[in-house]
């Protein structure tokens, strides 16, 4: 499990990137309906810190998706210098920053919800936990795109900068299939590592709760 010192250098640093992306935003409007996820995460995973401590894997990963969404609200993901670079590199018709997000959008989720199920026991058949994972993490990406839906039909051409679909009429169904993507092979790829840190997290909570009767 992380240390305090880890949680602290990871608060900092995102702190530090929150306060570069809000410094000569692109849009405040749209800072702040992007940046909004990392603004309630940030003391919700603080809160619970010591009563629920994650793994450090998780601790991790949620500092890189908050990371991804942070530079995508400074810039709006459309605008992305690394988007453009890809562009340039690989030929491809459109800044594809936004993808990386979704892709990250299944990826990290996948991993802190197979940690919820786990610890709380929410699956007991270990056989079918993956699969459920995974329909999580597509339904949380379909009901963010309920969210960009809502945002046109309420701002109108005003919400172009947040959906960042760039004309491709297929922007929904890609989104949703690269958070279906990439909840499946971060499952695959560390599902092992994983499972180890949730054994000394298990073992570390053991001993706390022993101590404190």
């Amino acid at each position: 499990m992380a240390s305090n010192r880890e949680l602290i250098t990871l608060l900092i640093l995102i702190l530090a990137i929150m306060a570069w992306s809000w410094i000569d935003a692109a849009s405040r409007q749209i800072w702040w309906a992007e940046a909004v996820p990392v603004v309630l995460a940030i003391p919700l995973l603080w809160a619970t810190s010591k009563r629920f401590p994650l793994t450090q894997l998780s601790y991790y990963l949620a500092f890189v998706h908050a990371a991804i969404l942070l530079v995508g609200a400074h810039y709006t993901y459309s605008h992305v210098p690394l988007g453009f670079w890809l562009q340039d590199l690989f030929d491809f018709t459109r800044n594809n920053y936004d993808r990386i997000g979704h892709i990250a959008q299944g990826f990290i989720p996948a991993i802190i919800a197979r940690e919820i199920f786990i610890r709380h026991r929410v699956v007991s058949d270990s056989a079918w936990r993956p699969f459920l994972v995974t329909c999580f993490c597509l339904a949380f990406s379909a009901f963010y795109e309920l969210i960009e839906w809502w945002s046109v039909i309420y701002a109108g051409d005003g919400s172009i900068e947040f959906l960042g679909t760039q004309g491709d009429i297929w922007d929904a169904q890609w989104d949703m299939f690269l958070a279906l993507l990439g909840a499946i092979v971060s499952q695959l790829c560390f599902c092992r590592l994983h499972d180890r840190q949730l054994a000394q997290v298990s073992d570390a909570t053991a001993a706390f709760s022993k101590a404190r009767n």
